[in-house]
């Protein structure tokens, strides 16, 4: 028996969880996930493996870098099979997963880097809705045009932050400041301002007053 299983690659495919399990339906297929949202793939493949299957086809949905999907998809799926005793074959595209592919630990992975700053940028689903992945866009491109990397900004995506009336939103640690709504209009000037050179933003800062009262969603 071979079994089809998509798999979503981005950080907000979580919010989209129906949409996605629906055309994995009108597909015959398994749907898991990469990161954010429940099944994982290696999960998808465990229940895959106990129920018998011997041939899974793996098929990368919701990205536009084919790249990044070729590279994590078929990693993490060798992770998988290495641990395994008789795996069942892995198709993935024109590949057969193998068990050789590039492990998940690395040197370079094992500590993080000497960032001067840390971006937390919410692709929630409220935050998704009102154009975060715009916004985390914008953002990446005015960080590549500043010439800043990790060791200067580590940015994350994260699920929900919270203060969703104000979204997207944007925090920036150390110093603890909170953005919202940042637009991609927005992004160049916190870049250049806040991240590069230490000022922050006072027009765009959700303070504590803006917050949603505890309780209230």
């Amino acid at each position: 028996m071979s079994v089809l299983v998509h798999v979503a690659t981005t950080l907000p495919d979580a919010s989209r969880f129906s949409t996605l399990r629906h055309a994995a339906e009108q597909a015959n297929a398994k749907l898991a996930f990469l990161q954010g949202g429940e099944p994982t793939l290696t999960h998808t493949l465990d229940i895959l493996h106990a129920a018998g299957v011997r041939e899974v086809r793996l098929q990368p949905v919701s990205t536009d870098n084919l790249a990044y999907a070729r590279s994590w998809v078929g990693r993490v799926a060798g992770h998988w099979y290495r641990q395994q005793v008789d795996p069942p074959t892995i198709h993935f595209g024109r590949r057969t997963i193998t068990g050789r592919e590039a492990p998940l630990s690395s040197a370079a992975w094992d500590r993080p880097p000497n960032y001067r700053h840390h971006l937390l940028v919410c692709r929630g689903p409220r935050c998704s809705a009102r154009g975060a992945d715009a916004t985390s866009r914008a953002l990446a491109q005015a960080l590549a045009q500043h010439k800043l990397t990790d060791e200067d900004v580590l940015v994350a995506q994260t699920g929900c932050l919270f203060p969703c009336n104000h979204g997207p939103i944007a925090v920036v640690h150390p110093e603890g400041v909170w953005y919202g709504p940042i637009r991609p209009t927005d992004a160049e000037r916190l870049v250049r301002k806040h991240l590069a050179d230490g000022q922050p933003l006072t027009d765009l800062m959700l303070d504590a007053e803006h917050r949603l009262p505890e309780g209230e969603t």
